[in-house]
């Protein structure tokens, strides 16, 4: 098996296992706070959670190279889907920055908008991305952030604050303009993919 490949799939398990730890052993998750410490705790999360990511992106970069899609659509519907996906990233950019801003409408009304951000991305990049390391990829975040956001609306939290529209403004404003330089540069740039 080559290298990338390797590298890719050990870079999903660790990325998606380590962000699961709250899906499946929250109480597990607790203890180990509760006897290495919040911050040793977040040190070690980070680690793991950067060298997954990092042998995440390089596996993949490597592998979609090599893989042929496992469908193949028509010119038209093919170029429907590739609209349809780029609109569908424009939200997800507001709800990336709404995550960051605890009194925008997004973060106050849906409580959890980065995951509902990654669901976007995710669901985007299934429908113009059909090869076999795409569907695992995507697929793999769609359904991780599908159950995490489950597991997080049942977890008890604190009181919304009030919605301020200034937040909500930021959140529209940075979204868009996140947006457009990611998909106008960074996305052709860093990922070699242009999605115009």
């Amino acid at each position: 098996m080559p290298l990338e490949t390797i590298a890719f799939y050990l870079g999903l398990v660790l990325f998606l296992g380590v962000h699961s730890v709250r899906i499946v052993a929250d109480g597990w998750r607790a203890r180990q706070i509760e006897r290495l410490g919040a911050a040793r705790w977040k040190g070690l999360y980070s680690g793991i959670s950067l060298l997954g990511f990092g042998l995440l992106l390089w596996g993949f970069a490597g592998v979609r190279h090599t893989e042929l899609p496992l469908l193949t659509l028509p010119a038209g519907m093919a170029l429907g889907l590739r609209h349809l996906a780029a609109l569908l990233m424009l939200p997800a950019c507001w709800l990336i920055v709404a995550y960051h801003l605890p009194r925008s409408h997004f973060k106050v009304k849906l409580g959890h908008p980065m995951l509902l951000s990654v669901k976007l991305w995710a669901l985007a990049h299934l429908l113009v991305n059909h090869k076999p390391s795409e569907l695992l990829l995507f697929g793999g975040f769609l359904i991780w952030a599908v159950l995490d956001f489950r597991a997080a609306r049942r977890r008890p939290g604190a009181a919304p604050a009030a919605p301020a529209w200034g937040q909500t403004a930021i959140a529209l404003v940075g979204g868009t303009v996140f947006y457009a330089v990611f998909a106008l540069w960074v996305h052709s740039a860093w990922l070699g993919v242009s999605p115009r």
